[in-house]
């Protein structure tokens, strides 16, 4: 026989689109139209009810940028549609390919009460209750979100501006038509078969052109074709279904592929739209969801993100309730077990440690869940602290899916244990569909099974299926599919199952899952490390007055019987959370997500500096002096770490003008030259006698290179940047002022004054830059004569080694790196650290020069100038700190890295505070000290080991303590974890081991 195949495609493709989808809703008669255009940010749904609406049409614009129009749609079905399946079909001005980028509608009740979203390819309004003859009316709130990645990708665009009302600049102009408002006939045999054809039809193209079964299918969809009457459609599908009814219920092979499909709506805590239009999405995707599952209890839905679900609690409270009745019944499972779905390379220790703490206690509370899979599909790499960190928190399993996007080298599992830096291995599973948006298309499911790496080892994947990264959610369409594919010759076996329900069945199936040590380094969007440096250090900051606050609070709390401040640090520390969400740290939002952060940002600043100060005063009361508060976990200047003291003496620093031009700073420990240009030409170590420098290199060189990366700016810098470079050598001026040198120097638009100094053992640089560049990357380097093979860079509760090499594709792709208050490079017994307050990007590479030797650069990376999604990307003043210490280890570059982040307190008063708390081990590091969350007045101390091996550690509370015990991240006791007597014996830790203690005060204290 002659190949008609793509004929026959071709045929099928037309019908489908032109004949079977149209004739589903082919009855319909139109709704009458009014509006209420919102004038200014959205209102609640009383407002609205209430509102002058004026008669409208289908085909008339609404919807300037982030504006909100209320339609009021009204109708009577017809007597003739008595015993039909009869739903209002309403098209907002959909892009049916641009589901939860766009505009979107909130569908309410008469009364007010919330029904479902419409959303592109979600477009109908179910209708209860009596129907013909009855008027229906809904009141819909139309949310006209701009485009932002449209059409033109990555193109700068002021969309992302807040609008007029709220000062910004994004265009009034109105972006969408009213397409469709009907009350229509849903016709289930027309639209069943659509489902069948349609499924068939993506299994089949996915199948090898010579299959039988391939063939098969083609055969039967022709049959089909030729059974539908095109003018009939509808009187014509019965039959034309039944043509597919044999090759639809050809069983799949016992040995297919098993597909655990969990209904999911990725929802972006903000990104492309501001955090006022997350808590509508989340409004819209919970009401598609609950509705869905009163047509189909078989959907598992997992959702995310314990700040969403407090926003709809707090907004939305009938939606709230109607969640956790669909939990009850099972149908509805609260997963990741953290406040957001946080980044996980630039969040500090205890900031992660809260994530988990309020996201999981908020499931506790609220539905009584103990979630235990932790999931993160969208973060842009995933700590190497993390495993220790979920296992502490009371979870067992880890899902993640945005490695399938690594730029360079493709992961080599699926299904695995990850192991943290700590020795802590967590059961992993990295979803092959490769997206958390699937729709159960025929290609992704055939994509998922044959992707799976671990075939012949384990026989099971997970997909989330449903509309994301705007929300959305499952569709009725993509559960027909599910059903489908259950068992289906050729195609994975599909099952609707809760997450718990794949891991447990995934961890019984694998016959040995490999181990992947260390951390899950996305081989893209290194430039989140440095983009929006405003939010980056917005974040430090407040993680820093966090610690503050909890110290200064519980000590005052202990010593003096004040109050502790419960609800305000819970606020503050939410709030900080959520803007740890992965496109609001990482900088990739709009301008509006950033502007807010900011502000945001200084609010917080502003009432812990409150706290701060209110506690210490008390605290230092009595007496004319001055007392000196060091928050940091190592003792500085005679001051006591985690108390309060007088200040010794420090080495004073001397500084002259040499007859070249060269200014000379010395302290007795080092020597640092700055010649002519304002860089350091020499960092003489006087203990050591060592040159930090590299011969003939200068220190604190800034750089500018083109940023100009090939697709996701704000996202990425791809490392072609290297290729062009101008070293900033010319300067304005170089002078002294006292013993400090000053250097200011102009470039571009920008401008740039840095005032070097010495403390210590460190050469610090504190740089105030006027930055109005465009595509433009700044770094500092550091080029160091010693002889590193690999860098030590800070993480969460420990540190990470990477390599200065590229022996590897693995190594080379590691170009751009994250570190948070430091990075060491050395050799045997001598080495340099770099400490920041408020810097994540960095760069450790090797050269080797005259006589064989190496020179290790570290970079930092300051700023960069990104245009998409925000056109202005850090325009404007900043202040930022770093600093080179010299002779360092790795305990130095901890002490270093708190220092600088945590500067000492001058409070007037007479009275010293020693320390609730100390322990007697220098790797041992105090990380937080507070009161417990239960307000029972104990006393929480989270410590860690910092330097990479066994620790011994003796605490010393300086109050009466009843008891001690050690506690997971939630405060509760550890399983097979008694009362511990603290004075028996020292605390033993394992390498970067992390130890929460819960000191119980002696009666007597409680009573004082």
């Amino acid at each position: 026989m002659y190949d008609d195949r793509a004929v026959v495609q071709r045929r099928f493709e037309r019908v489908l689109a032109e004949r079977l989808r149209p004739a589903i809703h082919r009855r319909s008669v139109p709704l009458d139209v009014a509006v209420w255009h919102v004038p200014g940010e959205p209102v609640a749904v009383e407002e609205a009810l209430r509102a002058d609406y004026a008669p409208a049409a289908v085909g008339e614009p609404w919807g300037p940028p982030w504006s909100t129009t209320w339609f009021r749609l009204s109708g009577t079905v017809p007597q003739a549609w008595a015993g039909a399946a009869v739903e209002a079909v309403v098209d907002l001005g959909f892009d049916i390919d641009r589901p939860g980028f766009q505009c979107e509608g909130l569908v309410h009740t008469a009364e007010g009460v919330p029904i479902k979203g419409l959303n592109p390819r979600n477009a109908h309004i179910p209708l209860r209750g009596e129907q013909a003859g009855h008027r229906q009316v809904w009141f819909v709130e139309a949310a006209a979100n701009p485009l932002i990645l449209g059409d033109h990708d990555f193109r700068p665009t002021g969309l992302g501006d807040p609008p007029p009302w709220l000062g910004g600049r994004a265009d009034g102009a109105a972006l969408y038509r009213l397409a469709r408002a009907d009350l229509a006939v849903r016709d289930e045999a027309v639209a069943g078969l659509v489902a069948d054809a349609e499924v068939l039809d993506q299994l089949m193209r996915q199948l090898p052109a010579d299959s039988p079964r391939r063939g098969e299918i083609l055969r039967a969809l022709e049959r089909m074709l030729d059974r539908l009457d095109l003018h009939d459609v509808a009187a014509t599908a019965p039959a034309a279904r039944g043509e597919l009814a044999e090759v639809l219920a050809r069983p799949a092979h016992a040995s297919a592929h098993v597909i655990s499909a969990v209904g999911h709506a990725h929802i972006d805590s903000a990104w492309l739209w501001p955090l006022r239009e997350t808590v509508r999405k989340i409004a819209r995707t919970v009401a598609n969801v609950t509705d869905l599952m009163r047509e189909h209890p078989q959907l598992r839905f997992a959702m995310s993100q314990a700040q969403q679900l407090a926003w709809l609690e707090t907004h939305q409270p009938a939606l709230f309730e109607r969640v956790r009745e669909q939990v009850r019944a099972g149908r509805f499972v609260p997963v990741g077990g953290m406040w957001v779905e946080s980044d996980t390379n630039m969040p500090g220790g205890e900031a992660l440690a809260r994530q988990f703490a309020h996201g999981k206690r908020f499931f506790l509370e609220k539905f009584g869940v103990e979630t235990e899979e932790v999931w993160l599909p969208d973060s842009f790499g995933y700590s190497a602290a993390l495993p220790q960190l979920v296992r502490l928190s009371g979870s067992r399993w880890f899902l993640t899916q945005k490695i399938s996007w690594n730029q360079t080298n493709k992961f080599p599992h699926h299904t695995f244990w990850w192991e943290g830096i700590d020795g802590t291995r967590v059961f992993t599973h990295f979803p092959p569909a490769d997206t958390y948006n699937a729709e159960l298309s025929g290609a992704e499911l055939a994509h998922a099974s044959s992707n799976f790496a671990e075939h012949g080892f384990a026989t099971r994947s997970l997909v989330p299926f449903g509309h994301g990264d705007g929300g959305g959610g499952p569709t009725r369409e993509m559960i027909e599919r599910a059903y489908r594919t259950a068992e289906l010759e050729g195609s994975p076996k599909v099952r609707l199952e809760s997450p718990a329900e794949f891991f447990t069945a995934a961890e019984a199936d694998h016959r040995g899952p490999a181990v992947w040590s260390g951390e899950l380094y996305l081989e893209l969007h290194r430039g989140t490390y440095t983009s929006q440096a405003r939010t980056k250090q917005g974040n430090r900051r407040c993680e820093h007055l966090l610690r503050e606050a909890e110290l200064w609070c519980a000590t005052a709390a202990i010593r003096l019987g004040s109050d502790y401040p419960y609800e305000r640090l819970d606020e503050l520390w939410k709030t900080v959370l959520l803007h740890q969400f992965h496109d609001i740290l990482p900088g990739s939002s709009i301008a509006w997500v950033h502007r807010e952060a900011e502000a945001t940002y200084q609010r917080v600043i502003g009432e812990l500096t409150e706290l701060i100060t209110a506690a210490q005063r008390e605290l230092a009361a009595g007496g004319g002096g001055e007392v000196v508060f060091n928050a940091a976990p190592h003792e500085r200047d005679g001051v006591p770490a985690l108390g309060a003291g007088p200040v010794d003496g420090r080495a004073a620093s001397t500084a002259t003008e040499r007859p070249d031009g060269a200014l000379v700073l010395d302290n007795g420990l080092l020597r640092v030259t700055l010649d002519e240009r304002g860089l350091l030409s020499s960092v003489l170590d006087l203990e050591s006698g060592r040159e930090a420098l590299a011969a003939g290199a200068a220190g604190n060189l800034l750089q500018l290179h083109p940023d100009h990366p090939n697709a996701w700016d704000a996202w990425d810098v791809d490392e072609f940047y290297r290729h062009r470079v101008r070293d900033l050598t010319e300067t304005d001026r170089v002078e002294l002022d006292g013993t400090t040198a000053v250097v200011a120097r102009s470039f571009g638009d920008s401008a740039v004054i840095q005032r070097v100094s010495l403390r210590a053992r460190t050469v610090e640089v504190d740089t105030d830059v006027d930055w109005h560049e465009s595509e433009k990357l700044l770094k500092a380097a550091f080029p160091l004569d010693v002889h590193a093979d690999r860098s030590a860079a800070e993480t969460q509760f420990g540190h990470v080694h990477r390599p200065t090499h590229a022996n590897t594709s693995w190594d080379a792709a590691k170009f751009e790196i994250c570190a948070h208050r430091w990075l060491h490079v050395g050799e045997t017994g001598y080495g340099h650290a770099v400490v920041n307050d408020s810097t994540y990007g960095h760069e450790a590479t090797r050269s080797t020069g005259p006589e064989a030797a190496t020179t290790t650069t570290v970079r930092l990376s300051l700023l960069r100038a990104p245009r998409f999604p925000d056109p202005e990307t850090d325009h404007g003043r900043h202040r930022l700190r770093y600093g080179l210490v010299v002779g360092a280890d790795i305990a130095e570059a901890v002490r270093e890295g708190y220092r600088i982040n945590l500067p000492a307190r001058a409070v007037a008063g007479g009275n010293s505070v020693p320390p609730l708390v100390t322990v007697d081990s220098a790797a041992v590091v105090i990380e937080s000290v507070k009161l417990a969350d239960d307000r029972s007045g104990d006393v929480l101390v989270r410590m860690y080991e910092s330097l990479g091996g066994r620790a011994a550690a003796t605490v010393r509370p300086s109050f009466p303590v009843a008891s001690a015990t050690r506690t997971d991240l939630l405060e509760r006791p550890l399983q097979d974890a008694g009362p511990e007597d603290l004075r028996s014996g020292p605390l033993r830790l394992r390498p970067f081991e992390i130890v929460t203690v819960r000191l119980t005060p002696a009666a007597d204290r409680r009573e004082r």
